[in-house]
């Protein structure tokens, strides 16, 4: 008897123990991580001013995680990614943050789209130490000082300006006006043109702001006119880009427009058509209309399956970001935890990683994946060229 009790408190307390230690690594699982799947939380515009710069490079990335899927997903997890609509407002966006950290307990959070909005998130994503891959920005305020916590797969606005005046100084177009968006995108632009224009041998005689969210083009315009610029370099996003061309061009403008690859390409030639000819777009990804390179293959055979896809460059952009995520996750191991993707994205160079032509490389201090920055202009029938 003495021995049979003892034997059943015996077998109890290990029943006890096995129980515990279940429920304390069911406690200690990364949130948006289960045998099944594996979560990804995003914030950015689907509807308002800026929607299709949301659109294109949500559909873009949906597009590389359907093909992982499709072959069995990463280490049998299939990737969801649950986004959610901003409209471009810095205020909803870290609304949205807060819910899917807190609420819908993602495991990461991919693809944020915009300078104002992607600072508004940052003190959620601190408090939570959560990874943000991809950001739709090369603000420098998200770059420096050095965050572990973001990825960074496109190249710098720093690097865009760089390479963008040193074709205004080879084409003689000297005098420069700048139109941007007044807050923290469009004023950092600004400040990074004026501080490195006289270097070009360029002279800055003018500025003008509009508000985030608007196309209330009239005075800028008024106001360019009378400053008689070369060249207006355009700090803003697609709608009031197009509308300052087409109004300008509507009083006999003849000078030059320069945009920053934020804009939205397509969405830009769209409503400009005839009246965007000559008009100039710094990328920061490869030409996505024609397949050079294997990325660009790729991402066109992707495009393929989804009804009404249209290739472009942002679309490109959130292929090439979700193609890099996994090869994170994939990095990570079936013990997925967001130091081990921290620390697996950290291991990506060239010399470990085939990007099909898109090098990327960061860095235990380096998240700075890429610095590939190329020029386009809108030719005839809206098509682009390079």
């Amino acid at each position: 008897m003495g021995r049979n009790w003892h034997a059943v408190v015996v077998w109890c307390g290990r029943l006890a123990l096995g129980v515990a230690c279940g429920l304390h690594a069911a406690q200690a699982a990364e949130n948006g991580v289960s045998p099944q799947e594996i979560v990804l939380g995003q914030s950015a515009p689907f509807t308002g001013p800026a929607a299709e710069v949301g659109r294109d490079f949500q559909e873009g990335a949906r597009s590389y995680f359907a093909q992982v899927n499709a072959r069995g997903g990463v280490h049998g997890r299939r990737v969801r990614l649950l986004s959610l609509d901003d409209g471009y407002q810095p205020e909803r966006t870290l609304a949205n943050t807060q819910q899917l950290i807190w609420r819908d307990k993602v495991f990461a959070l991919f693809g944020f789209s915009g300078t104002p909005t992607v600072l508004a998130a940052l003190p959620a994503i601190r408090e939570a130490g959560i990874p943000l891959i991809a950001p739709h920005t090369g603000a420098a305020a998200l770059r420096d000082p050095f965050n572990r916590l973001i990825f960074h797969v496109r190249a710098s606005y720093e690097q865009e300006t760089g390479f963008l005046l040193r074709q205004l100084q080879g084409t003689g177009r000297k005098r420069v006006a700048v139109f941007y968006q007044n807050d923290e995108l469009g004023k950092g632009l600004l400040d990074n043109l004026r501080q490195r224009a006289a270097q070009y041998g360029l002279t800055l005689v003018g500025s003008m702001p509009i508000e985030r969210n608007s196309d209330a083009v009239g005075p800028a315009a008024e106001q360019f006119m009378k400053m008689r610029p070369d060249v207006v370099i355009q700090a803003v996003s697609y709608e009031p880009a197009a509308a300052l061309i087409t109004r300008m061009r509507a009083a006999g403008y003849l000078g030059g427009f320069s945009h920053y690859s934020f804009v939205g390409s397509l969405s830009l030639a769209a409503r400009l058509k005839q009246t965007g000819v000559g008009t100039e777009i710094t990328q920061v990804v490869p030409f996505p209309n024609k397949a050079r390179l294997p990325i660009v293959y790729e991402y066109q055979k992707a495009m393929e399956s989804s009804p009404g896809a249209r290739c472009n460059f942002i679309g490109l952009e959130g292929y090439i970001a979700a193609r890099v995520l996994v090869e994170g996750l994939r990095r990570a191991g079936p013990q997925l935890t967001r130091a081990g993707l921290i620390r697996a994205l950290e291991s990506i160079t060239p010399a470990n990683y085939d990007g099909g032509g898109f090098s990327l490389q960061f860095g235990p201090a380096d998240h700075s994946g890429s610095d590939f920055v190329d020029l386009t202009a809108i030719g005839t029938g809206g098509r682009f060229i390079n």
